[in-house]
């Protein structure tokens, strides 16, 4: 999980979007929604988790996954939210709060990630969400599970992030992109060109390896470094382009980052992005009931 200072941001930055800088005003209104309120329940048809395997196309491993399906008669809104790197926060109460909302949710791991087979690479990550996606469009899959096609939002969390936006770019069907203090790959991986930066690299990196397989932590360093232009997370939010974008940093961690993202969006002329500036860390630790509540408040607007 990345780790990284408390930032101090110019107050120009902090006033991109004053009246979404802090959780403290959402709307009272969601006191009652699904990131807090049980639906009530539907006998014929109850919320049920499904676990299975996704084998990746090219049968160098898999992911272990889990539809996380929403009560009553489908079909179905979904969600594909991706957890970061290396993912000790799932972000699982974002997935039943989404659930409690009406949608289906796909949590997955990566390949060579808690126990899923093959190696762990950024480019397999890419891949897998590419796949996770293909397989919520595929139509045995929509029918099987009752999912709406029209109707997939897609979100991430750090690592997530950039595998998110990746993903829901190159899909113009996309409905949203929803990004928590999302991670700028190739940003990182360039500053590990210095010494200083491949040490602060693997200052930063080292407890996260454990979870992982087929990789080493001068490895990634070198996959991104030599894929900055590749794993580019602006590049990739500007190519969803001006459909709903909503993003949330946070001030502890990725913060300017995001700040600069949402700022990019808009002023390349998307109407319907959101967000803003959070004084939290990098897992939302102390914000997550807020982090929920804007997650649902944010899918009730979608199409």
């Amino acid at each position: 999980m990345i780790r990284l200072k408390r930032m101090v941001f110019p107050l120009a930055l902090l006033l991109a979007f004053p009246a979404l800088a802090s959780p403290a005003l959402v709307s009272p209104a969601l006191a009652q929604n699904a990131a807090i309120t049980d639906p009530p329940r539907d006998a014929a048809n109850p919320p049920r988790p499904v676990a299975f395997v996704m084998p990746s196309p090219d049968g160098a491993g898999a992911m272990n996954a889990l539809l996380w399906l929403a009560g009553g008669a489908g079909p179905h809104p979904t969600l594909l939210l991706f957890h970061g790197f290396p993912g000790n926060e799932q972000n699982l109460d974002l997935a039943q709060a989404a659930r409690r909302a009406g949608w289906h949710v796909l949590t997955l791991h990566y390949r060579g990630s808690w126990g899923s087979p093959g190696d762990f690479s950024f480019s397999h990550a890419a891949q897998d969400a590419h796949t996770a996606l293909a397989w919520l469009r595929d139509p045995a899959n929509a029918a099987r599970y009752g999912i709406d096609p029209r109707r997939i939002a897609v979100a991430g969390h750090s690592m997530g992030g950039f595998m998110a936006s990746d993903a829901a770019a190159d899909d113009h069907a996309v409905a949203g992109l929803f990004l928590i203090d999302a991670w700028p790959i190739g940003k990182a991986g360039a500053q590990t060109a210095t010494a200083a930066g491949l040490a602060e690299w693997r200052k930063d990196h080292t407890e996260d390896m454990p979870p992982l397989a087929g990789a080493t932590l001068d490895g990634l360093a070198n996959e991104a470094r030599i894929g900055a232009a590749r794993f580019d997370l602006k590049a990739r939010v500007l190519a969803f382009g001006p459909r709903p974008l909503a993003i949330y940093g946070a001030s502890a961690a990725l913060g300017a980052d995001n700040l600069d993202l949402l700022n990019a969006a808009v002023q390349a002329g998307n109407g319907r992005a959101s967000g803003g500036l959070w004084e939290t860390d990098h897992s939302f630790s102390d914000h997550r009931i807020a982090l929920a509540a804007a997650l649902v408040d944010w899918l009730g607007t979608l199409p």
